[in-house]
């Protein structure tokens, strides 16, 4: 681990002598690119100086401690023992630094979110999760652009799908693809019975073309007049779009603009992310078949969260984690969530590389 923490700090070192050459700014997409590899190394660079300079300390400490005199002893011993614990803490982060890296961790996504079992309460359901990841994203600085949604009468959603853009948007959302389930007592209930209720949630990095091919022969596009409230001018053109890929039969629909152009520009997106999705949960599914990243069938018994509101609480099941602040989470204020998922996941890769 070592030797391989020094070539990474002599090849950082490598990229801020040619971030310091006066003719660097000359070529932009050297710079950028240069830039780029100089940040992606620069946690795992400082970490590993802090991680020397605790081993020099613990080192001049062990000198000390057959000085004569003895409050400079005890001293050094004390030092000793505080530097010994915080080399440990460096060490253990270093591993999780040097873990491969997910390739698409620095991407954007695609967020499809669906209701199941429980009615319009699964609905009013959904409105509220995308109503979350909104000010969740809102809070990171994110970009939210709603592509597709599909509205109930109660004011729930049935679908929405939507892209998230920003920083590293993908790698702090990943780990909410599931079954999230609901407990709470409907507003239309009468005698105060809790209600059980579950919404599917995707989380798909956003393909770029480069990342999937679609030959035109493999769609089949068609073109309708969009539906919705009546007399909008969105409604009185054919500007919706159905596309439907062939080989997979995947079929993605998109109607909220005015525009056909823009609405295939959409779909296509759409598309080329739940196409990578798939080539993903294919390779995942041949390295470990009990690793799943989708979505479930949108049953009862499937879930990875829960989230009751008569006792205030959302319990995520992958991690055994349960948190009583249900209100501030459904406010978008869900980083002890993630951050819990992260460390998890990362533990379980830890645990995988020393097997």
């Amino acid at each position: 681990m070592f030797g391989k923490l020094a070539d990474i700090e002599v090849k950082y070192e490598k990229l801020e002598q040619e971030l310091s050459q006066p003719d660097i700014f000359n070529d932009q997409d050297r710079y950028k690119k240069i830039s780029k590899a100089h940040a992606d190394l620069s946690d795992v660079v400082m970490l590993y100086r802090e991680y020397k300079q605790c081993s020099k300390d613990i080192a001049d400490n062990e000198e000390m401690l057959h000085d004569s005199d003895p409050e400079i002893r005890e001293m050094a011993r004390v030092e000793m023992d505080e530097s010994q614990e915080r080399l440990h803490q460096l060490e253990a982060r270093l591993k999780v630094l040097l873990l491969p890296k997910d390739p698409m961790d620095d991407k954007n996504i695609i967020l499809e979110i669906r209701a199941g079992t429980g009615g319009d309460e699964a609905a009013l359901f959904v409105a509220d999760l995308y109503r979350m990841y909104t000010r969740y994203a809102e809070a990171n600085r994110w970009k939210v652009e709603e592509m597709s949604s599909s509205t109930t009468g109660s004011g729930g959603l049935k679908e929405v799908i939507a892209s998230i853009s920003g920083d590293k948007v993908y790698s702090k959302l990943k780990y909410e693809s599931g079954t999230h389930r609901v407990q709470r007592v409907p507003a239309t209930e009468s005698q105060g019975r809790i209600h059980t209720s579950v919404v599917t949630v995707a989380i798909m990095p956003e393909a770029e073309e480069v990342d999937i091919h679609i030959k035109p022969e493999e769609l089949r596009i068609d073109v309708f007049r969009s539906s919705g409230p009546g007399g909008q001018s969105v409604n009185t053109t054919d500007s919706a779009i159905r596309v439907t890929h062939v080989p997979t039969g995947m079929i993605v629909i998109c109607q909220d603009e005015k525009s056909q152009h823009k609405n295939k520009a959409k779909a296509l997106k759409v598309l080329r992310s739940r196409l990578l999705q798939l080539e993903q949960d294919k390779a995942k599914a041949e390295e470990d078949a009990t690793r799943r990243s989708q979505v479930g069938t949108g049953d009862r018994s499937e879930r990875i969260r829960t989230y009751n509101y008569p006792q205030g609480r959302v319990s995520d099941h992958r991690i055994n984690l349960t948190l009583h602040k249900l209100p501030q989470i459904m406010e978008g204020e869900f980083d002890d969530l993630t951050d819990a998922l992260i460390s998890h996941f990362q533990a379980e890769s830890l645990k995988r590389q020393g097997d």
